[in-house]
């Protein structure tokens, strides 16, 4: 009778010892795949530009001379800069959009290895400057000023401290629509590799908004900028 009962209990933990290691089984596997479809991630790129006006100009004009006395090159440096002044206000632009450098006055003889063989002893420049919004006045007002030259006034056309520069400061405004823009064309993208690949694209795993950069849209034309912005998303992909 004992032997009886003891083989029944044996049995009874045999099969509930199956039992649980099949529901172990199921579990481990059902996990398993769970854990692989949480894993399978697709990451993308969604790119914006758009093309913008510059909105700013910061036009620096650079006058130089030489001369054999300090007291010629200070008068005829401050003659070039009142000349420039009267000829950038009678054409529209402001006072206030006006800033003028100090005079820099150099004189060769007093250099290190100079000798007394240096022609005009002394060489002076100085630098009226145009901060302003009225970009494409500068732009039309850069062809003429040969004007200058015909009144004796000696501009310094050469270096990079005389060229214009063009700016764009209006980011703020295009930032909402270029990020949703960028982020529409990263799902797009998903979108299309969840499809060959016989999946769904699913939640976003991660998002990473790009730096925006503004730079020239080409070597001519300064004053046209292209802003561009790159998101990175990763979605998850599920059967």
């Amino acid at each position: 009778m004992s032997t009886s009962r003891s083989s029944v209990n044996a049995i009874i933990f045999a099969v509930a010892a199956i039992a649980s290691a099949a529901l172990l089984s199921s579990g481990l596997t059902s996990s398993i795949n769970n854990f692989r479809s949480f894993d399978r991630v697709v990451e993308v790129k969604g790119l914006a530009e758009r093309e913008v006006a510059a909105d700013t100009a910061i036009w620096p004009l650079k006058v130089t001379r030489a001369g054999n006395t300090q007291n010629t090159i200070y008068q005829e440096l401050d003659q070039d800069i009142q000349a420039i002044r009267a000829f950038l206000l009678v054409n529209g632009f402001d006072e206030s959009e006006l800033s003028v450098s100090a005079p820099n006055v150099l004189d060769k003889l007093a250099e290190r290895w100079a000798t007394e063989d240096v022609g005009l002893r002394f060489t002076g420049d100085q630098t009226i400057t145009v901060y302003t919004e009225k970009v494409n006045q500068v732009r039309e007002l850069r062809q003429q000023l040969s004007e200058l030259g015909k009144k004796g006034v000696s501009l310094s056309s050469n270096g990079y401290d005389t060229q214009v520069e063009y700016h764009f400061n209006g980011l703020n405004a295009i930032k909402p629509s270029m990020i949703e823009e960028s982020a529409r064309n990263a799902r797009e993208v998903a979108l299309r590799f969840a499809e060959h690949s016989d999946s769904e694209l699913g939640k976003i795993r991660s998002a990473n908004q790009g730096q925006f950069t503004i730079y020239d849209r080409d070597s001519n034309t300064p004053h046209l900028k292209i802003v561009r912005v790159v998101s990175t998303v990763a979605y998850q992909l599920v059967d």
